[in-house]
């Protein structure tokens, strides 16, 4: 399904919109992805603490974690997690054609004969995933997919580049340390929470501190920039968006 970019002259769809999303800073430098969750759980009004959110999230030996496995402890908290991605390094995009694909299935038969330890890891979590209820989905990123579950007010948690969002460095070593030679593009999650369609923006909830769009965990940026940002999330098995929101918010959400 692909929704098309809306416009501010739209009967019925606002210039511009901002959820009361609120981002605490990270703790360190890898978990930005719990705190990101912590933020949507906040915003449904589930306050609990940010260092127990941190405490249940899965992560990897390499550090970090994935965006599965923040979907996971939503999940067995009674929320409803929906993910799209956009990883073709874990999913055949023919899995997600017209025909059912059992996707349990391909994902076990493929864990069988690759090796990688990230791949291995979100094999792990997508099983996991769909054993929980999870939905798994693969629609075209466009300015109208990210506007429809915006305006529907629902919040965004995405993975994506921040070598490629913040036009910085690639990170070498195991201090993330700046290097444009040795360095490797490093991974990010952000919550978008908001759009102008006149100025192709989105409001973006950034819980790193050092980012360089100034001293807030906020900022707008351009929606084009975001994309391929998300996009280029593939290089460290990010690439996606996910959307958690309570069960009984289930009819509004068909973007």
């Amino acid at each position: 399904m692909h929704l098309p970019s809306p416009k501010s002259s739209d009967p019925g769809i606002p210039a511009s919109l901002r959820l009361p999303v609120s981002m605490l800073p990270q703790p360190d430098e890898t978990t930005c992805g719990p705190t990101c969750l912590h933020a949507v759980y906040r915003f449904w009004d589930d306050d609990e603490q940010l260092e127990d959110v941190i405490e249940r999230t899965r992560s990897l030996e390499i550090g970090g974690t994935f965006a599965v496995f923040l979907a996971c402890d939503a999940l067995r908290k009674g929320y409803r997690a929906t993910i799209y991605t956009y990883n073709l390094t874990v999913f055949d995009p023919s899995w997600f054609g017209p025909d059912r694909t059992d996707i349990a299935h391909k994902l076990q038969s493929q864990r069988e004969v690759k090796t990688d330890y990230r791949l291995q890891q979100a094999t792990a979590g997508y099983l996991d995933f769909l054993k929980l209820g999870g939905s798994l989905r693969q629609m075209d990123l466009s300015h109208g997919l990210i506007h429809g579950m915006l305006r529907r007010r629902l919040p965004i948690l995405t993975g994506l580049s921040s070598t490629y969002l913040y036009r910085t460095p690639r990170e070498y070593g195991p201090n993330d340390l700046p290097d444009d030679v040795r360095g490797l593009p490093a991974g990010h999650f952000v919550v978008i929470a908001g759009y102008d369609i006149d100025r192709h923006k989105v409001l973006i909830m950034d819980p790193y501190n050092k980012n360089p769009y100034g001293r807030t965990n906020e900022y707008w940026i351009g929606i084009d920039r975001v994309i391929g940002a998300i996009l280029l999330g593939i290089v460290t098995h990010d690439a996606n968006l996910l959307v958690i929101h309570p069960r009984h918010r289930q009819q509004q959400f068909n973007p």
